[in-house]
């Protein structure tokens, strides 16, 4: 794919599970992929290595995103990386369960502070930096739904801000032609749910927790311009968990 027809996308939490196969995905789908990281170093650069190999463009950029200024650092990087900002994925995320007689003060404020305002101000600059007609997909989650066990309170409280969140901005940001739309994965085999797979696919109406790359098919779907004329949406993809 030439220069002057190139995508580019920047995942917000792209070096692990979801967010791995999401940069993997857009890539192979002709994307210059710009993708951040905080912890998993070695983990974010083979991924960008591999990219590379393949003959596609990969940038690996540490930024914490419970921090505003690294949120606005990732975004520069990636527009001056590649030159332009099409899609915006934003999958950076943390999970952590109690139950409300248990959850700490310090826990909550870093979940709101990552999962809630690290989402809306990752579109907010985003968004600034981004051509009309472009594409921002959250990656919520099925428990903004149901949970059906105890202890995921205050993630449940997360990812139901983010499925209403989308809905408001999709109206702030429509009359540029952006869509803003939310992904909500069920049990997915990642390390988040290591150890319990087998457990999560005995609860499923499938049999199984979802592959990453599955959930990254409907992530590259909705960047697509085929799903142009859908904004505000959350879509559930869960193997019936929520049915």
């Amino acid at each position: 794919m030439s220069d002057d027809i190139e995508k580019v996308a920047l995942v917000f939490g792209g070096s692990r599970g979801i967010g791995a196969a999401i940069v993997e995905r857009l890539a192979r789908e002709g994307y210059a992929v710009a993708f951040t990281y905080v912890s998993s170093e070695s983990a974010a650069y083979e991924i960008e290595e591999q990219v590379i190999a393949r003959g596609g463009r990969a940038k690996a950029i540490r930024a914490d995103s419970g921090k505003a200024d690294d949120i606005r650092a990732a975004v520069s990087t990636a527009v001056e990386s590649f030159g332009k900002l099409d899609a915006v994925v934003v999958n950076a995320g943390i999970f952590r369960t109690a139950t409300i007689d248990a959850v700490t003060e310090a826990d909550l404020d870093e979940m709101l502070r990552i999962n809630v305002r690290g989402v809306y101000l990752s579109i907010q600059v985003a968004a600034g930096q981004m051509n009309d007609g472009g594409r921002i997909v959250t990656i919520g989650s099925n428990v903004a739904i149901r949970t059906g066990f105890p202890g995921a309170s205050v993630y449940q409280m997360t990812k139901a801000a983010v499925a209403a969140m989308v809905k408001g901005v999709a109206l702030d940001l429509a009359p540029r032609g952006i869509t803003v739309n939310n992904v909500q994965p069920g049990p997915t085999d990642t390390d988040i749910n290591a150890g319990g797979i087998d457990t999560l696919s005995s609860m499923s109406p499938l049999k199984r927790v979802a592959r990453p790359a599955e959930i990254a098919g409907i992530v590259a779907y909705v960047v697509n311009d085929e799903a142009g004329y859908m904004t505000g949406a959350s879509l559930t993809i869960d193997g019936g968990f929520t049915l």
